[in-house]
């Protein structure tokens, strides 16, 4: 296919507010697509040329994409200035020029010619490294037509702004099957495991729907984490599980660890090599070298992928320390130093594979013994940097609640309670582990993630913030949908409001994205696409008819809604406690959640 087929796809899905539109005009493109474009069409449709958890970045920075435009075009830099201040948007600029100047040279490259000029670009590094990528995007613009200008600009720089998830596009590949929707339990079921969208799409162009029904994990590409129900007691854990094991809640980084040994043929000398991915895919192993260290010295096996909490450690008292001191550990700079000053402790808990073997669909029980045997452990906390989460198995309800208890003596959440029997669900919430924090026994003081949807411009001092109010939402998985909880204005210091709006400016959206269901009452200045995950307290779960999560619509006889007949949930008093780097959207608070919490408060306090 030729890159300016696929740029008028870009430009309808840009332009279309409706997620079943969306779907249909990617299984459409899908349809089109040869096994060898389409993986990489995928990664273009995502801004990127590879999947997520790897980190290939494209290092051009706007200054250098307006050195192109103006390169390509041959105009005057205060031409280019004048239109781009005007307009606001490289990509549109690039294409105002394009179609003024058309060039002679122009050609109609195939998506894999432009992706692969991309992917050039992308590696090009030392010396020289960036006038080659000004060159790289100059001979782009010149080839292709003023609509792939457009789109060719903004992919590099971060700003595609197409506003679909992850799940769209899962949607699209069974509805380019089969024409329905039916095929996404067993495509989102293969994703969880190997959540690489092209590995998918190109797996299933030459394979068909049965080549994903055996996929196992692979060393180097993240599984995506389970994640755990909530209870409030321990009666009500050992009602819902039974006889079950019991772990720490630690207040860290949630990590999953990819271990492989490699041995060189030539040298016979043996080496290892480590990766760390955060819950959001992120490849973090730069952050963290003392846990890599201490991966390489405990690890048995020559090929590994286990999950662990890595958790700030006082080398003078021995004790553990409390979250905002661990988050200091997550940096891009003077990490060596940082390392000595707050080194890492990382609790094993979950294994996931192990030399060529499988072991999602194994019981707790044998994941954990198998785990015990493949780390090295020698009992000094000083010295070693991997440890073992703590394990009781109980199946008494007050023995629950004192270990609940003693874990929050020491400065910890709370716990996780594991079914015995209980396999490993990628990116499931089911009730194989169930977890019983502090805040869940008292009122409502738990903490809800929310996605940051959009936010207003300040007034009065919050004017030199540029923000003075933003909303957030929590996630509907049977809509693929992010409604409406709260819009928050008050409860953040001066350096958090400056904070969001540094961390909104690369996610802006000319318009409300698809996948958000926004009362018109609620609707923001400025729209952000599905990114910036954040912590939320609040005093209490309320009803608001200006709310979409929960809420209800009645409907009039032609099918339209009309008028709020069960209002949706909204929180009160809430304020921001943390940014959650380490989740993606998709992993904020559910609907379900929600109500789960809303019930459970009503119950106590009526």
């Amino acid at each position: 296919m030729k890159f300016s087929e696929l740029a008028l796809y870009f430009e309808k899905i840009e332009n279309t507010s409706s997620r079943l539109t969306i779907t249909n005009l990617l299984a459409d493109l899908y349809k089109k697509l040869n096994s060898s474009e389409i993986d990489k069409t995928i990664y273009l449709l995502q801004g990127r040329i590879a999947p997520l958890f790897e980190s290939l970045e494209f290092g051009i920075a706007e200054r250098m994409v307006g050195r192109s435009i103006i390169s390509a075009f041959g105009i005057d830099r205060k031409t280019f200035s004048h239109y781009f201040k005007k307009i606001g948007d490289m990509g549109k600029t690039a294409e105002h020029f394009k179609r003024e100047k058309r060039s002679a040279d122009s050609a109609d490259l195939s998506i894999l010619e432009v992706f692969n000029e991309l992917h050039r670009l992308a590696t090009s590094s030392g010396e020289g490294s960036q006038d080659l990528k000004i060159q790289i995007l100059t001979k782009l613009l010149r080839q292709l037509d003023p609509l792939s200008c457009r789109y060719v600009v903004r992919i590099p720089i971060g700003v595609l702004r197409l506003g679909f998830s992850d799940m769209t596009v899962l949607d699209a590949f069974s509805w380019m099957l089969k024409g329905d929707k039916s095929l996404r339990p067993v495509v989102e079921k293969a994703y969880h495991v190997r959540p690489d969208l092209g590995f998918i799409g190109k797996t299933l162009k030459e394979k068909g729907i049965k080549g994903l029904q055996h996929i196992t994990p692979k060393v180097f590409t993240p599984i995506i984490m389970m994640r755990a129900e909530r209870l409030s007691s321990g009666k009500e854990i050992l009602e819902k599980i039974g006889e079950c094991a019991v772990e720490p809640k630690y207040d860290g980084f949630r990590l999953q660890i990819h271990y492989k040994k490699i041995k060189d043929q030539k040298s016979k000398i043996k080496n290892s090599e480590v990766r760390l991915y955060s819950r959001n895919l992120e490849d973090v192993s730069y952050m963290y070298p003392d846990v890599i260290e201490g991966v390489k010295k405990e690890v048995r096996a020559n090929e590994m992928i286990f999950e662990g909490e890595a958790i700030g450690f006082d080398p003078h008292s021995g004790t553990f320390l409390p979250f905002q001191e661990t988050v200091q550990r997550k940096r891009k700079y003077g990490i060596e130093e940082k390392a000595k000053e707050i080194p890492l402790k990382l609790f094993a808990f979950e294994l996931l594979y192990i030399d060529g073997k499988n072991l999602l669909r194994e019981d707790y029980l044998k994941r954990r013994r198998i785990l015990e045997k493949s780390i090295r452990l020698t009992g000094d906390i000083f010295k070693d940097t991997l440890l073992l989460s703590p394990e009781h198995i109980v199946k008494e309800d007050k023995k629950l609640e004192l270990l609940f208890d003693d874990s929050l003596s020491k400065g910890l959440e709370g716990i996780i309670a594991k079914r015995l029997k209980g396999i490993y669900q990628p990116g499931a919430r089911g009730w194989n582990w169930i977890k019983f924090k502090r805040s869940y026994s008292s009122k409502i003081e738990d903490t809800i993630d929310c996605l940051v949807m959009g936010y207003d411009f300040g007034k009065g001092k919050r004017a030199d913030f540029g923000i003075g109010a933003f909303l957030v939402g929590v996630y509907d998985e049977k809509k693929d949908k992010f409604l409406t909880i709260a819009k928050i204005g008050t409860g953040l210091s001066d350096q958090e409001w400056r904070e969001l709006k540094k961390r909104s400016g690369k996610f802006r959206s000319d318009k409300k994205p698809a996948l958000y269901e926004v009362d018109k009452m609620m609707e923001t200045d400025v729209w952000m696409k599905p990114a910036i995950v954040v912590e939320i307290k609040a005093d209490e779960i309320t009803r608001s008819p200006v709310h979409t999560a929960g809420r209800i619509m009645k409907s009039s006889k032609n099918g339209q809604a009309f008028q709020v007949d069960v209002p949706g949930y909204a929180l009160r008093f809430p304020r921001l406690e943390r940014f959650r780097d380490d989740k993606r959207p998709e992993e904020v608070t559910t609907l379900k959640e929600l109500e789960g919490m809303y019930n459970e408060y009503t119950k106590k306090h009526g």
